[in-house]
């Protein structure tokens, strides 16, 4: 152990690195940077970790929260940049300390939008950001629904922004993918879509139909295209069948989010895409829609990457649950999951692990009752939360 010199010195933690985790050990950071870390005694004037967890900020690939705090009842909309700074703190407070910020890039087909969310957002993002009001480091998921008319002009709109780090292919056309099953389709839209009636719902599914057969196609050789053009990683979403993974190899996906059959996962594993499910899957010990269970594709070695999807403190308490559930998996594997492997995935490689040299964008979590809870964050060597 030799004398860093750092800003900060954390002892008796905890330490979970990539592939191991210390039990007893300590961490020092400076320059923004991991500096040393160790295992036993900490230098002096160590701040003590009373026997915590130290980890590495989490990585979040896929969260739509942000828009629940723009538009927080059905019609209301909130100032955007005071939304961004409520949901950067309950970001930053659950552990996150990088975020990809999933905006909707389509105009809602029921007339509510007059203008798009996503570029009101970004636009709010990069307003907060340039006034230091935000804890976390974000940039930007485009979420594509590639029926939509005007998807392809939006995503063009913003897709040369600095900050777009992931582009996701997306298609809810009613009776394939996440919702095959159309009961559960319909109970889905009553809960987003403030009552709506079967007639309703009637009428908005022939309209999602007709716009898959005269769009669908054409727009997703664009939007491919642009993310191609732009270097910027695809992520393929709710694979089901063989068809819809030969579709993902051939427009290069990096990343498949949610795929809902073990058929699907096994193409898309063998094909070298990393394999996304949702944190609050393993939380409640399956899916919202019914589709295959994240904890059974963990049990086939089908699971690479978490993502907290629309409840961002599960990211951190499904990491933690994940070896009970799956033994095969240790504690240092399941973090990799919300850590090193999904910052990789997006070319993020200074992050995601307590590595010497790396950013200093780690977090501080007590157990108790078993639920995690976050004491402090730091990104880049300064305290945040």
């Amino acid at each position: 152990m030799s004398s860093t010199g750092s800003d900060t010195v954390i002892g008796n933690a905890r330490i979970a690195l990539a592939d191991r985790l210390i039990e007893r050990g300590w961490i020092a950071f400076a320059g923004g940077r991991i500096a040393e870390f160790g295992e036993g005694d900490a230098p002096e004037r160590s701040e003590d970790a009373a026997g915590d967890l130290i980890m590495p900020g989490m990585i979040e690939l896929h969260t739509d929260h942000l828009e629940m705090h723009y538009v927080p009842r059905p019609k209301v909309l909130w100032n955007p940049i005071a939304a961004v700074i409520s949901y950067d703190g309950q970001l930053a407070t659950s552990g996150i300390t990088t975020a990809l910020d999933s905006l909707r890039v389509w105009r809602d087909d029921r007339g509510e939008e007059v203008v798009s969310r996503a570029s009101v957002l970004a636009v709010a993002i990069a307003a907060a950001r340039e006034d230091h009001m935000l804890r976390v480091d974000h940039f930007l998921h485009l979420r594509c629904e590639v029926p939509m008319p005007d998807v392809v002009e939006e995503a063009s709109e913003l897709v040369g922004r600095p900050d777009v780090r992931l582009m996701s292919l997306m298609d809810h056309t009613p009776g394939q993918r996440q919702f095959r099953d159309e009961v559960k389709l319909r109970d889905y839209y009553r809960g987003k879509g403030g009552g709506m009636t079967d007639a309703e719902l009637d009428a908005l599914f022939e309209q999602r139909f007709a716009y898959q057969k005269v769009y669908a196609a054409n727009n997703l050789r664009q939007i491919v295209a642009l993310a191609h053009q732009h270097q910027i990683p695809l992520a393929s979403h709710d694979d089901t069948t063989e068809e819809n993974v030969g579709e993902a190899i051939s427009h290069r996906v990096s990343v498949a989010e949610f795929p809902t059959t073990m058929e699907a996962a096994r193409g898309l594993h063998e094909a070298g895409i990393d394999i996304l499910m949702g944190a609050p899957n393993v939380v409640r010990g399956g899916s919202h829609s019914g589709n295959i269970a994240a904890v059974d594709l963990a049990r086939e070695g089908l699971l690479d990457i978490l993502s907290s999807d629309y409840v961002p403190s599960s990211l951190l308490m499904a990491a933690l649950q994940l070896p009970q559930h799956v033994p095969a998996i240790d504690l240092a594997a399941a973090i990799r999951t919300v850590t090193k492997t999904a910052a990789e995935a997006v070319g993020l490689n200074d992050r995601g692990e307590i590595v010497v040299g790396k950013r200093a964008d780690i977090i501080r979590v007590h157990v108790g009752r078993e639920v995690p809870v976050v004491r402090s964050v730091w990104r880049e060597g300064r305290r945040v939360a």
